[in-house]
């Protein structure tokens, strides 16, 4: 495994190596060695069809650090700054990750997450260092204009309350930073 550092402070993209034989492959997703200091205590995963778009979620209270692993498919990962005193407070880091290229992300406390996935099935796996607690889940709407994001495509598969989540001005105006 090695670590690449980004421009975004303690976001972290990490790249593993694939083992592949006649057989299959084996790869190793998490080295404890490696995220010394991470203390993951809850993991989950997903499944999602083409066309889903996912986020963005954070929890203000009792946030969560997220490591982000790809094993089937190929998503295009995409977090917001939400950090006070950040230096990229409001700016998006965007990434794809695939069980292809054998790239994961290390989201710290402080971001924003969501995903836009491209395969027939994607199955992402994540390591957490909180719980989930849906009482202090918030969110900003993917469409979001002032966020200049351009997902792919045109259609998407978008849950209603991803839909109806407020803008990143209405963020600002709530919540401020996390």
């Amino acid at each position: 495994m090695k670590i690449i550092k980004t421009k975004f402070k303690n976001l972290l993209i990490v790249k593993q190596k694939n083992n592949i034989d006649r057989r299959g492959n084996l790869r190793e997703t998490f080295n404890q060695k490696i995220f010394k200091k991470k203390n993951f205590v809850f993991e989950y995963c997903t499944s999602s069809k083409a066309k889903a778009l996912r986020g963005f979620h954070f929890q203000y209270n009792f946030q969560q650090a997220k490591y982000v692993n790809v094993l089937k498919g190929k998503i295009l990962d995409c977090v917001v700054d939400l950090r006070k005193n950040s230096k990229t407070f409001g700016k998006t880091f965007k990434i794809i990750l695939s069980d292809k290229n054998c790239l994961s992300l290390y989201i710290p406390e402080g971001f924003a997450h969501a995903f836009y996935s491209y395969e027939k099935m994607n199955i992402v796996y994540y390591k957490l260092t909180n719980y989930y607690m849906p009482k202090y889940e918030r969110g900003i709407n993917l469409m979001d204009k002032t966020l200049n994001i351009k997902w792919p495509g045109k259609r998407f598969k978008i849950s209603k309350k991803d839909k109806n989540l407020g803008s990143f001005k209405d963020f600002l105006s709530n919540q401020n930073y996390l």
